[in-house]
């Protein structure tokens, strides 16, 4: 069910939301591990503002960019988005600067309650916005099928993907289909997901005549959380090697070589679509909400903290700019950060792993969702 919130649509919702407990370890290696991984130079930004992480020199904009900013002058008017993880922090974010440019985003998520929310506050600010929402159980397949499924049956064109949803640090546990649940969530539910609305792209895009986007939300956290090898390909779902925080960087480096491998397979195919993937910044949202990482941390640390990390409207400023921006024009199989080319670790950029991870992915999905939702006919499959 699709819950509207435009002026053109009738606004209904449903709340199937399934609560998860949260974790009341305290964890504070992602803070400090993001405080010295992160560059040290300082630089003065046009209104004298100090920013300790410096400006870009690969595009316009800088680290301390706002999506607003990196999205200033560009009409979204006619596009039509999918934002997963749009209830809360950057993805509401993203939801909001998207629908500002008049693209009409369709928020996948899990709290339907929350989304609606989020939809009412951006249609107070923007009367004029497009704003839906979908239910999306990421580390469900089922739930994964059945969005997209919905999503197809609308028949809404498609002409940017942002896998943005994503859990952190979470005790091991496995998903409904017995995979590790960062690896199901971050990997396996954005993985077919693209999987399942990819030809819907390549429709929008060839009728429209207009590139479609696919952007993976990685992290940084894929260069010094992970695992040796970077994919326990053998041990996904062994909770015995289960270390949290790695398992969570190794989820993100999952996400930027399948953006690589899907830019590799969509080049060899000739179609003008795009996938790259991301590290949106140090942000304080509640992907931390299994950690209290941020919490009980000196004061002095934590203006120190301040100085490193991001807010939400400069989180979401990469994803805004890779999604929307003509200077990504044509650019695909890229890692970005701070709206800018950036380097991957060197399992990030390893072409033979992410072939191999393509392979294993496509063998953890059953057969039965794989299936095309739309046949050769055109008819739709339930």
């Amino acid at each position: 069910m699709i819950i509207s919130m435009t002026n053109d649509y009738p606004q209904r919702y449903i709340y199937t939301e399934r609560e998860r407990e949260s974790n009341s370890e305290e964890k504070r290696l992602f803070a400090f591990s993001t405080l010295f991984c992160r560059r040290f130079h300082s630089e003065t930004d046009q209104n004298g503002m100090w920013w300790p992480c410096g400006r870009n020199g690969g595009s316009s904009f800088s680290s301390s960019s706002t999506a607003e900013q990196v999205t200033e002058g560009i009409d979204g008017t006619g596009l039509t988005a999918i934002v997963t993880g749009a209830s809360s922090g950057i993805g509401a974010e993203t939801t909001r600067v998207l629908a500002m440019r008049g693209v009409h985003v369709i928020m996948g998520v899990r709290n339907v309650v929350a989304a609606k929310v989020v939809m009412e506050a951006i249609l107070k600010e923007i009367p004029n916005a497009k704003v839906d929402a979908m239910e999306l159980d990421l580390s469900s397949m089922i739930s994964v099928r059945k969005f997209a499924l919905e999503f197809i049956s609308s028949g809404l064109p498609l002409n940017i993907l942002i896998n943005n949803a994503g859990i952190f640090g979470t005790p091991f546990k496995l998903s409904e289909d017995n995979i590790e649940l960062q690896f199901a969530t971050n990997h396996m539910g954005h993985f077919l997901l693209t999987n399942l609305l990819l030809d819907t792209i390549k429709r929008t895009t060839h009728e429209s005549k207009k590139e479609g986007r696919i952007v993976n939300i990685s992290s940084s956290g894929h260069q010094w959380l992970n695992y040796r090898g970077g994919i326990l390909f053998d041990k996904i779902n062994d909770e015995s090697s289960y270390q949290k925080f790695c398992a969570y960087g190794q989820s993100k480096l999952a996400n930027i070589l399948h953006a690589n491998e899907l830019a590799r397979r969509l080049k060899e195919e000739g179609v003008n679509i795009t996938a790259n993937s991301l590290h949106p910044g140090a942000i304080a949202t509640n992907i931390h909400r299994y950690n209290r990482i941020l919490t009980g941390i000196p004061g002095v640390v934590k203006r120190l903290l301040n100085l490193v990390i991001k807010n939400v409207q400069q989180g979401a400023a990469t994803t805004c700019y890779v999604a929307l921006h003509p200077e990504v024009r044509g650019i695909s199989g890229e890692y970005f950060a701070d709206n800018k080319i950036a380097k991957a670790n060197s399992l990030g950029r390893d072409i033979d792993l992410a072939k191999k991870l393509w392979d294993f992915s496509m063998n953890l999905i059953k057969v039965e969702y794989l299936v095309p939702i739309v046949d050769a006919d055109g008819i739709l499959r339930e």
